[in-house]
């Protein structure tokens, strides 16, 4: 089959990157950074926990880790991320915001009680005040980090709510080992094992109870990045503000929480209960309904695209549900191999990036880079488009062999040949330039 040159010249090359954007500083820089944060919050863990203790808390602590980075990763399958974005974030959170987080933490403690001469208060107020201020301010900085210098892969609510989740996933790892390394030595001292030891009563608060307790907070943070992303470039106040109001929402409920061992008896319970888990429900219903609009944007925005003719028509049905972008890619990595199956992937990935630029330019909240940015995309997509056309095609087939809903019946295909169910000439590529209204 021909294959045939884009509906336009292809974007001019861009000029040499910098010595400072070079590929080197950009990734052997903080990667250095924060293997050194990282040998040094391992040896204080390990000072404070023993090597018995450490290697059981490491070995407790890592179970709630493949299932939360799982319930992100997926809540990320509309527009996925890619994975050094979720290393970092993991790797930031472990090693960097918890080296801050201890040595913070304990200097201030040391103060207070000083300055007091009241160790008591000055836990309660360190727990209470200080900690959270200072982890959240600390997870936050790998948030803020990757919406500055990965910008392009920052667009919206559910990305702030993945990079924040995964970087309080990997806090809370480390100081999981840190508490339950310290229960583990405790109940080596004092002799009780079983269910009424202090490790078992520390696993089951902060690893069967709340595994979520730390992402839960942070993700209020990720939430007003991606409220910033989603901003126009003049909304400055609300691009700084918003961001700012999620930080001290996630100061506040990381305060509340901390604070409720003092609310009574049955103070934890009752904060549980009451709050924490109407807050995790609600968050979560408010991602899912995101990544549910983003699907939604997908379909409305494309057709544009294979009017065009730089898409099939039955893509924008195809790229617009979870079901059949699956089916595509399973078809393509079945037939032609893991490759293919990846290729796929990345044209839905693509695509999607694609679909959401389009709705920020259309509400006058695209950058300068606008017209870049789309033509990237659109070439990205081109490349691919012998490799990906079929898995398409049978997953639109199998996931609405009744036809597609919602698009005109006289859509051509870009192809040279009228896909099934759609009346029309084949037009193999547009006759005008796509980016004029």
């Amino acid at each position: 089959m021909a294959t045939f040159p884009p509906p336009y010249p292809p974007y001019p090359q861009h000029p040499p990157p910098r010595w400072w954007q070079r590929r080197w500083v950009r990734y052997g820089a903080p990667g250095t950074l924060l293997a050194l944060s990282g040998l040094v919050i391992l040896a204080l863990v390990r000072e404070q926990t023993g090597t018995e203790g450490f290697l059981v808390g490491l070995g407790l602590a890592v179970l709630p880790v493949p299932l939360l980075v799982a319930a992100f990763r997926w809540l990320d399958r509309v527009q996925p991320g890619p994975w050094r974005n979720l290393l970092f974030a993991f790797a930031w959170g472990a090693c960097a915001a918890a080296l801050i987080a201890i040595v913070a933490n304990s200097f201030a403690t040391k103060w207070i009680a000083t300055a007091t001469a009241d160790p008591s208060s000055a836990d309660r107020l360190g727990a209470t005040v200080i900690a959270p201020v200072v982890e959240e301010s600390a997870k936050a900085a790998a948030v803020l980090l990757v919406f500055l210098f990965r910008r392009r892969d920052f667009t919206g609510i559910v990305d702030g709510v993945v990079i924040a989740g995964v970087t309080a996933t990997g806090f809370a790892f480390t100081e999981n080992i840190l508490y339950l390394g310290t229960a583990f030595g405790t109940d080596q001292l004092t002799g009780d094992s079983g269910i009424a030891s202090v490790t078992a009563a520390t696993f089951f608060v902060r690893i069967v109870m709340s595994p979520f307790a730390h992402p839960l907070f942070t993700v209020l943070t990720g939430i007003g990045f991606g409220i910033a992303a989603l901003s126009g470039e003049r909304q400055r106040t609300r691009r700084v503000l918003v961001p700012l109001a999620g930080l001290l929402l996630a100061m506040s409920m990381h305060a509340f929480w901390n604070g409720s061992s003092t609310f009574g008896q049955f103070g934890f319970f009752a904060v549980y209960t009451m709050f924490m888990v109407p807050t995790f429900g609600l968050l979560t219903w408010l991602a899912v309904w995101t990544r549910q609009r983003e699907l939604r944007t997908v379909r409305e925005e494309l057709p544009a695209y294979v009017y065009a003719g730089w898409l099939g028509a039955a893509e924008p049905f195809v790229l617009g549900s979870m079901r059949a972008r699956q089916m595509a890619r399973e078809y393509a990595s079945y037939h032609f191999g893991k490759a293919a199956g990846r290729s796929v992937a990345e044209y839905e990935g693509y695509a999607t990036t694609l679909a959401l630029l389009r709705r920020r330019g259309q509400r006058g909240r695209a950058g300068a880079d606008f017209v870049v940015r789309e033509r990237e995309l659109l070439a990205e997509l081109w490349g691919r488009r012998e490799l990906v056309r079929p898995a398409l095609e049978y997953a639109a087939r199998t996931a609405a062999p009744g036809g597609w809903p919602g698009y005109a019946a006289h859509v051509p295909s870009p192809y040279g040949a009228p896909v099934p169910g759609w009346q029309g000439a084949a037009v193999p590529y547009p006759s005008y330039n796509p980016y004029r209204s």
